[in-house]
């Protein structure tokens, strides 16, 4: 069964039978993730979580994921993987301790090969703030040391303001690639709104699908958690830390029916939307990725990569970052 790529930020749904899965899962080690390299599950409650770490010093960057995707999209170079890049997370940990890992019920894709999460299954759906909270023991359990700069993608990066502002004493800087934002549903027109919600439902965003040998694929309302987001933003904004964010300029590819949105409408919300993050706080980053799609990290691997190093200059001194004229360089 093949996977489709879901347009407005984004899920990816499982649509027709899967080939055959990739099984390949690692077994349990005990929580060894604040040096060295380590790659392997921790426990969390009863059950086990992927987590993969590298380098050294601080701060910790923790990659966090988009809607249904893994670890994998950090780590692997999926589009090339005969002639692999330097993909983001081996990149990033050249210059710091950086660290990624695998929700339940999100997979990767390399070919007709379909990887699943190597963390275990649970039920789905479930929704932001629990995720977030996951994140947060998955991080102490396993020793990963603060502070912590977040990098997250798509749904991911909605999942990491919220982490922020939830956790705002262990966070010190934020990059958001392509990142999902709340603010979109005030960009648009009410009944437009409501259309690119009704879009991503007929695409499967909002539906509970087994992955086959695995579980449930991981399922979280589109736009479900807005109203979190707003109200915890609200009660603890952003402070005033290194904010980057990158923005796609590759064109999603519509339906033919696609609720009346065309390509162009489409496109000057989402640009919207990712100007409007860069306003939250004083001095942001701003770049628009010109040769990517939504997958910036994998697209243009070394602009998501530079970026983070950037962030992670500017947090040990915060002269360079205020310095920069722009987001990132190739």
């Amino acid at each position: 069964m093949r996977l489709i790529r879901v347009i407005g930020l984004l899920a990816m749904l499982l649509s027709v039978p899967l080939p055959a899965l990739a099984q390949s899962t690692p077994e349990a080690a005990s929580p060894a993730a604040a040096s060295g390299d380590f790659a392997g599950l921790i426990d969390i409650s009863g059950r086990s979580l992927y987590l993969e770490c590298h380098g050294t010093g601080s701060p910790t960057v923790v990659l966090v994921a988009g809607y249904r995707s893994s670890a994998r999209y950090w780590s692997d170079d999926l589009l090339q993987p005969d002639a692999p890049r330097t993909m983001v997370l081996p990149a990033v940990a050249e210059s710091t301790r950086v660290c990624a890992y695998d929700r339940p019920g999100t997979y990767a894709s390399i070919g007709e090969e379909i990887l699943p999460s190597r963390s275990d299954p649970i039920a789905q759906p479930r929704n932001a703030p629990e995720v977030v909270a996951e994140l947060h023991t998955l991080l102490q359990t396993a020793g990963v040391p603060g502070p912590y700069v977040l990098a997250g993608h798509s749904l991911g990066g909605f999942i990491s303001r919220l982490y922020a502002s939830t956790y705002p004493e262990e966070v010190v800087g934020v990059v958001l690639v392509d990142a999902f934002s709340e603010r979109l549903e005030t960009l648009l027109p009410p009944e437009r709104w409501e259309a690119l919600v009704q879009l991503n439902r007929d695409f499967g965003t909002d539906t509970v699908v087994p992955i086959p040998g695995y579980g449930d694929v991981e399922t979280i309302g589109y736009g479900a958690d807005n109203a979190v987001m707003r109200e915890t933003a609200a009660a603890m904004p952003l402070p005033p830390l290194p904010l980057a964010v990158l923005a796609h300029g590759q064109p999603f590819a519509l339906p033919e029916d696609a609720q009346g949105f065309t390509s162009e409408e489409l496109e000057s919300f989402l640009s919207a939307a990712n100007e409007d993050l860069a306003t939250l706080v004083p001095s942001a980053r701003y770049f628009v990725a010109s040769e990517s799609g939504h997958d910036i990290h994998q697209d243009q691997p070394e602009l998501v990569s530079e970026a983070v190093r950037q962030m992670v200059a500017g947090v040990r001194n915060p002269a360079a970052w205020y310095g920069l004229n722009s987001c990132c360089a190739e």
